[in-house]
């Protein structure tokens, strides 16, 4: 089996020319709509026979011997399981020789299954600005397609994205997700709208809301282990918040969605839903990564019992998702 590869990843030093922040969320609505989330009827999960699953499984199948070695693992490997902004499963990319140019059109084409269409635009961009584009990523596979437990996992730099028909029970994407990008000032990312949409909520907070959100320091920016309907989470409840500041936190919600394929929304939905919803749901913002003391809260995170968002847009940007039902112990 190959070995996972490590790239730099240092932080972007600052930019002075800080950004104007927005009012409202015209930008991120623009993108990932306005209708509640839990107004629509919410679809099954992935699948083995989703297009994407689908797709890995002839790749699968392309695959020879020699390359199952190196991009193939059993399904209980820790590989699967590990969660890095800036890491590689193995070492081949997806643009090298490695692999025949109709396995790269598959895996471009699993990519462009679990991603929506603005999300597959997005990401594209933010591989292309971090790492040298998706020629540089790398794909890795777990268990065997048609079994009960198989993934398609792609990781790089500022990315990891998992494609598993449902194998991983309980839990939406396959598990925990990366996304990020670190192009320039925060006000460039890729993701800002993302930043702008949660700012929204806080702008929406009254005095006594605000000191309730309004945190001084983060915790890890991996540190998203789901913790159940016992744990405790930092922020403002979406309890708290009126119908209106609600439909804020709902498209925060949509916003940080709205890069993936409808299957795997719809199931993070479901999963939110099944850990009390809304009203369980807590927004934290954090004052250090303030830059220039603006006041644009670029730290923020939305955890409650099933889902947990993270959000780091300082000095660029490191995101984490991690949606599902299995509390670590």
């Amino acid at each position: 089996m190959a070995e996972s590869r490590q790239n730099d990843c240092p932080d972007c030093t600052p930019n002075l020319n800080r950004r104007d922040f927005v009012k409202g969320v015209t930008a991120s609505a623009a993108v990932v709509g306005t209708s509640s989330l839990f107004n629509a009827q919410l679809f099954a999960a992935p699948k083995a026979d989703s297009a994407a699953e689908t797709k890995a499984g002839k790749l699968y199948a392309s695959l020879s011997a020699e390359q199952k070695k190196v991009v193939c693992f059993e399904w209980d490997n820790k590989l699967r399981t590990r969660l890095n902004a800036n890491w590689t499963i193995t070492k081949p990319g997806v643009g090298e020789d490695f692999y025949t140019a109709d396995q790269q059109k598959m895996i471009d084409d699993i990519f462009r299954g679990v991603t929506s269409a603005d999300g597959y635009k997005r990401f594209k961009q933010q591989m292309e600005d971090d790492f040298g584009g998706f020629g540089e990523y790398a794909m890795a596979m777990f268990g065997k397609p048609g079994s009960e437990k198989f993934e398609w996992e792609l990781t790089g730099r500022h990315h990891t994205i998992r494609a598993d028909g449902n194998s991983t029970e309980g839990m939406a994407f396959g598990g925990p997700i990366v996304y990020g990008h670190g192009d320039g000032a925060p006000s460039k990312s890729l993701f800002h709208y993302q930043t702008k949409s949660a700012n929204a909520v806080f702008a929406a907070l009254d005095t006594q809301q605000r000191k309730a959100a309004l945190l001084k320091n983060p915790p890890g920016e991996n540190q998203v282990s789901l913790q159940g309907k016992k744990g405790t989470f930092p922020g403002i409840a979406g309890s708290e918040l009126s119908s209106d500041q609600k439909e804020l936190l709902e498209s925060a919600i949509k916003s940080v969605l709205g890069p993936y394929r409808k299957e795997d929304v719809d199931e993070a939905l479901a999963v939110l839903k099944a850990g009390g919803g809304i009203d369980k749901l807590h927004i934290a913002f954090y004052q250090k990564g303030d830059l220039q003391n603006d006041k644009v809260w670029d730290i923020w995170r939305l955890e409650g019992p099933t889902f947990v968002s993270h959000f780091r847009g300082a000095p660029h940007v490191h995101a984490y998702i991690n949606v599902g039902t299995k509390v670590k112990a």
